[in-house]
């Protein structure tokens, strides 16, 4: 007898294959902006997510004639926000740079910006305060992204760097401001496994986000690790169920690549970076 279809497909129970995958910039930071592109393209791995200051090294007209020579596209620019400044002249200074980010992206044919909101300043407490800047420099960002064809996503991060990267923890909060500000097009969400997964409520946030998701990274939290930020694992070293949560995520309809994110300062940003790369599609293959 054959099996009964279901209404309700599960695209995340296959093999994510190779035309899927992304590989960021900063899992190769051993590699300058050319190398990196490069040594993707060798393996046949066809995405990345363009970090900042690599890009800024080679500017965006040489960065694009590297991209095309190695038929590589760029999925996002990475990271763009920062609304937590102290004072107006900071505040003012991150506008400007995310003015001229989401103008790289629309040049590099990037589709979203992974937008962060920024800790808080040095010796400051005001958790609250910093938090209120968030939606504001969001909102006023709108404007740019539209003009651009560049779409924010938001990106909340782990509570462990609440004080120096993002006020945003959850992905309850980054659906709870989408819908303060009236949830526009040119707004989205970018979920990070590695800042989520402990999410108690994950799936249901997963689901109520929805088509708002833009980004999904990946990778994976080892049980003994030496620092919490710069030791990521490789996808299936660790605690994360990637391949279930990006079964939930495409369950709401997306249909992207799912992106492998590594920071990894003692292990694999010391690996020679074919090494990393061949590694990521093996283990992509089974645990993705």
């Amino acid at each position: 007898m054959k099996p009964q279809a279901t209404d309700k497909a599960s695209p995340a129970a296959g093999v994510l294959t190779i035309d899927r995958l992304c590989i960021h910039q900063v899992t190769l930071m051993q590699c300058n902006f050319q190398q990196s592109i490069e040594c993707l393209a060798r393996h046949g791995v066809t995405k990345t997510a363009v970090w900042k200051d690599k890009l800024d090294d080679v500017g965006v007209s040489a960065a694009l004639r590297i991209l095309n020579d190695c038929d590589v596209e760029v999925v996002s620019i990475i990271a763009g926000g920062f609304f937590t400044g102290a004072t107006a002249a900071e505040r003012a200074k991150a506008y400007d740079r995310n003015r001229e980010m989401l103008d790289q992206a629309h040049r590099l044919g990037a589709k979203s910006m992974v937008t962060i909101t920024g800790g808080l300043a040095a010796h400051d407490s005001d958790l609250q305060t910093a938090r209120s800047r968030v939606p504001e420099g969001l909102a006023a960002l709108l404007p740019l992204a539209e003009q651009s064809g560049v779409q924010l996503a938001l990106e909340p991060l782990h509570p462990m760097v609440c004080g120096s990267r993002s006020v945003l923890s959850t992905l309850r909060e980054a659906n709870d401001v989408l819908d303060a500000l009236g949830s526009p097009a040119e707004l989205g969400i970018a979920i990070d496994s590695y800042a989520l997964w402990w999410e108690p409520d994950l799936q249901s946030e997963i689901e109520r986000a929805g088509p708002r998701i833009e980004n999904l990274h990946v990778s994976d939290w080892l049980l003994q690790t030496s620092d919490t930020r710069l030791d990521r694992g490789m996808p299936g070293d660790g605690q994360i169920n990637n391949r279930e949560i990006r079964s939930w995520v495409e369950a709401t309809g997306f249909n992207g690549p799912a992106e492998v994110e590594i920071f990894s300062a003692e292990k694999w940003w010391k690996k020679p970076p074919d090494e990393v790369v061949a590694k990521i599609v093996e283990t992509s293959a089974q645990h993705l």
